[in-house]
């Protein structure tokens, strides 16, 4: 079971083929923004419960909401915050609104802090409306030293659909950026050029097994809590 949660974390597909995601992740190499501070991911999905497959209900077999949608988010974090570790100061995780189905869990959220002091929250969880025009309006708010930076990545709502896009204000400027169809996803092609040539050009072990780890931890954290 543990070898899905890394290879999650390994072929994130939040952060890699979410354009504007990437895109800030540029930005924040950069310097656009300074040291970064915090990272706050908002990462709702739509449930379509009559489409799931009875695995998906069942948590044996997908093994928590903070181990599946959460290792995306806590991926970021260590990217854009430059985090090797973590303390989790919080986790939680319920079934609100689906007994019908006990294995779910509909709602969760993390709170951490790294190991150079950048803080990081994420809520994840299954109520998209279904009058939303795509699964999920996941955001991303980035605050740094010297900006901040927004990004809405999968759509824009009541404005665009689907869409990807990047607000960034600093010391320079405020700019809206459209990054729908500006990328070609460079990350794949370090990706295999690292299958290749044996380097970790695209996303290192270490970083890959400490996303595991602290969304599982987490995941742990949470389970506790609701069993004490």
């Amino acid at each position: 079971m543990d070898h899905q949660w890394i290879f999650d974390a390994r072929y994130n597909l939040n952060r890699t083929t979410a354009l504007a995601a990437w895109q800030a992740g540029e930005l924040i190499k950069q310097g656009a923004i300074g040291r970064v501070l915090q990272v706050v991911n908002l990462a709702p999905h739509r449930l379509a419960k009559t489409t799931r497959p009875d695995w998906f209900f069942d948590k044996s077999c997908y093994g928590g909401i903070l181990t599946d949608i959460g290792s995306h988010q806590v991926e970021q974090f260590l990217t854009y915050a430059d985090v090797t570790d973590a303390t989790i100061n919080f986790s939680r995780v319920e079934n609100f609104n689906n007994s019908d189905k006990p294995g779910l869990e509909d709602f969760g959220e993390i709170s951490m802090t790294g190991d150079n002091g950048a803080s990081f929250y994420t809520r994840v969880d299954w109520f998209t409306p279904e009058g939303q025009a795509t699964w999920g309006d996941g955001r991303t708010i980035i605050i740094g030293t010297a900006g901040n930076i927004e990004c809405r990545k999968y759509n824009d709502i009541a404005r665009q659909a689907p869409a990807s896009k990047l607000f960034l204000t600093n010391n320079q400027k405020e700019q809206e950026i459209d990054c729908l169809g500006q990328s070609s996803f460079p990350y794949f092609g370090q990706l295999i050029l690292d299958v290749i040539n044996r380097t970790e050009t695209a996303m290192t072990q270490e970083h890959v097994f400490k996303a595991a780890e602290l969304s599982m931890r987490a995941q742990q954290i949470a389970d506790q809590n609701n069993q004490a």
